[in-house]
Formats: C-alpha cells, structure tokens, sequence
C-alpha cells in the first residue's frame, strides 16, 4: 500500500469493511508519523487527527496520574499510546494508559501481547476531537479494569463490570481519593499556565492524603 491518508487538524474518517490485513499495513506505514490515531473493531476503521485541545488535555490528564501515584508513593509503568490487539479483531491506541497492579508482568518488554499479557489497569480518553464511545467495546473485549473519560465539561471514572463500563465514584486505581475533583483542575487547563496547575493539583493530593 502506498496511498497517503491527509487530514486536517480535528478530521475524523470513518472506514468500514476493512481487513485485519489492511490494519496492519496502515499501522506499519503511519509508524513514522504516528500523529494519526488508528481504532480498529472487526472491519470497522476511525482514523483520528488529534487537535490541540485534545492534546493539553490528554497531557494534563496523564500528568495528574503520574502526580498521585507520586505522592502515594504507588508505582506505575506508564505506556502512553501504545497500541493493543486482539488479533484479527480490533485494536486501539489509548491517549494514555498505565499499568499499576499488573506493571512486573510487562515492565521492560519491548512488545505487549494481549493473548499472553495483561491488558493496562487504567485508561485515560479525551472524548473532544471524537467519543471513546466506539472503543469501550474494544477495552471491555481487552479486560480493561478502569477508564478515565474527560469530554470538555466533566470527568467520569468508569469500571468494568460485566463486560459494561459503569460509572463510579471511587477509583480502583487510587481509592480513598475524591477524584471527581479532577473535574475543576481540568477545567483550568486553558486558563492557568501548565506548570503552576501541576503545582497546585499536587497541593491538593496532598491535602487529601493527610
């Protein structure tokens, strides 16, 4: 395959009858401009340009994470977007993700098998450019335990029960913290210089652990 696949900032393509084959390819020849994010689900293909806005988000989301396992002193392996499979079925690249409970099973490997690995304990998605509606299937079929959703307005935390995503107060990840707060450090994503937010949003970790 040698056609080139243009988009614009926020353009969304939504491709159906698509082979696992053809997945494969585009996955090899996007390798080097991974710029695009590819979700795959049994013939069904979006291709997603992630915009800026979606971008700070995901990176403050990501950063928030990092800062609580920090000041709980939890360890965490985070894998960012990399690409999970279910061979021949679907695949999907999270914004963020991180393995906490599971992280020795996969720590150093250089490739992630789902038919053999764990899949990660926590997902972060930034439904602004596009919903993650389409991939809650796809992480549910993976055994994915916990998703952190962030569409522009409010924060959700979402456990899998029953191969469904059910919305919760309380965090498997990091119980005992009153996450929904996230919310309000979010929301101020675009209005406060990134660092000083990250100061603050530590403040507040820190607050609640004493």
């Amino acid at each position: 395959m040698t056609s080139t696949i243009a988009l614009q900032p926020v353009e969304i393509i939504h491709l159906s009858g698509i082979s696992w084959q053809t997945y494969e390819t585009l996955l090899q020849e996007l390798n080097h401009s991974r710029r695009l994010r590819l979700t795959y689900n049994q013939g069904n293909l979006e291709i997603m340009a992630p915009s800026p806005e979606h971008e700070i988000y995901k990176k403050a989301m990501g950063r928030f994470v990092e800062t609580i396992a920090e000041e709980l002193e939890i360890r965490i392996y985070p894998l960012g977007s990399t690409t999970f499979k279910l061979p021949k079925l679907s695949g999907v690249e999270p914004d963020e993700c991180f393995y906490i409970t599971n992280l020795n099973a996969v720590k150093g490997k250089n490739r992630i098998s789902l038919q053999q690995d764990p899949p990660p304990d926590l997902v972060v998605e930034i439904d602004i450019t596009s919903s993650c509606e389409n991939r809650l299937p796809i992480y549910a079929d993976m055994g994915v335990p916990e998703i952190w959703r962030y569409d522009g307005n409010s924060f959700s935390i979402n456990v899998l029960q029953s191969q469904q995503y059910v919305t919760v107060e309380q965090s498997l990840a990091f119980p005992n913290l009153p996450l929904a707060e996230i919310s309000r450090f979010l929301q101020q994503v675009n209005q406060q210089d990134y660092l000083e937010l990250v100061r603050e949003f530590r403040n507040w970790v820190k607050s609640q652990i004493k």
